[in-house]
């Protein structure tokens, strides 16, 4: 069994080659421009690591982790686009560095690229791995337009917050375990507990993910500290807090976001840790691990080859960057 840290190796090592042609280069040296500023490779590597939890590696699954990168970091290039973001991985986004049209285009042109990666496997999976891919890519866009009308409403509940984030970030990680489990041929319940897993720990994931944009050291986590709160997203902070404030601080909370004053970032997180919303999201974040982690124990294969699943969830939650 491989760690994490040996697949991702191996995956960057693969993946980190030339994936678009020479031909116009106003186009595609912007899109990799944007894969080599790296990443933590999560997505993909999971892809493989449920693949070996039932045996050696599928050569089907480099090319299914490839199309999973490549279709998550066209999210990511329009998500700054519509976020107006000007840093990601702590260096110029796309769009900043080229501007949004083309920015638009190097995103499109990922997502043919990684369709022509899954068109590489073998006709037995095919099938099912292009309908598990197709339905996840069409949840992400709902996730992410759900999180766009979210920024419009004054209010959002917590069940609302927690079915964008399930589409927006958490399909994405289930998919993948899901597609590399296929690959393995697990059975169809080891299948539902790989994607109830990865489902449970993306939610966690998010919960840790919107702490370190609030509370983060922004060297670490390579983001402009206070982005969300800057463009009034509706998190699991920002819901939190607006439950549990007093008349006093809820209506302070409302008025930082309508009127965008200088020390706006400031002052909402001062609000946040009075209305201890720190803490809980530490909490939150536990007890979906706990789901998560429950789901990996029900997988039918022995315990020793779940080890490399159990200790990425760890890192990826309690993560500082």
């Amino acid at each position: 069994m491989y760690s994490f840290e040996a697949l991702a190796k191996e995956f960057s090592g693969r993946f980190n080659t030339k994936h678009f042609p020479s031909t116009v280069p106003q186009l595609y040296e912007p899109a990799e421009y944007f894969l080599s500023i790296g990443g933590k490779r999560i997505r993909p590597v999971m892809c493989l690591m449920a693949n070996e939890l039932f045996g050696s590696l599928h050569p089907d699954a480099w090319h299914v982790a490839n199309a999973i990168e490549l279709f998550h970091n066209f999210t990511l290039i329009h998500d700054d686009i519509m976020d107006k973001a000007p840093l990601r991985r702590g260096v110029q986004t796309v769009h900043t560095k080229y501007g949004e049209p083309t920015a638009v285009l190097a995103g499109d042109v990922m997502i043919v690229v990684a369709y022509e990666y899954l068109n590489k496997i073998g006709s037995g999976n095919l099938q099912k791995i292009l309908s598990i891919f197709n339905r996840t890519a069409r949840e992400v866009c709902e996730g992410q337009q759900l999180d766009m009308e979210f920024e419009k409403q004054q209010q959002v509940s917590m069940n609302e917050y927690v079915h964008m984030i399930t589409l927006k970030t958490s399909v994405l990680l289930a998919a993948s375990l899901q597609m590399g489990g296929i690959l393995g041929g697990s059975s169809e319940g080891n299948q539902e507990h790989l994607h109830a897993f990865g489902k449970n720990l993306g939610i966690a994931f998010q919960i840790q993910d919107d702490y370190l944009d609030a509370f983060g050291d922004p060297e670490k986590f390579g983001k402009q500290p206070g982005g969300d709160i800057r463009m009034n997203k509706k998190t699991f902070l920002l819901i939190r807090a607006l439950e549990t404030a007093t008349d006093t601080q809820r209506k302070e909370l409302v008025r930082l976001m309508k009127d965008n004053p200088e020390d706006k970032v400031q002052r909402t997180l001062g609000l946040f840790r009075e209305c201890g919303v720190d803490e809980w999201s530490k909490d939150l974040k536990d007890k979906y691990m706990e789901k998560a982690l429950q789901h990996l124990d029900d997988i039918a294969v022995i315990s020793t080859r779940k080890k490399p699943l159990r200790e990425l969830a760890d890192f990826l939650v309690q993560r500082d960057y």
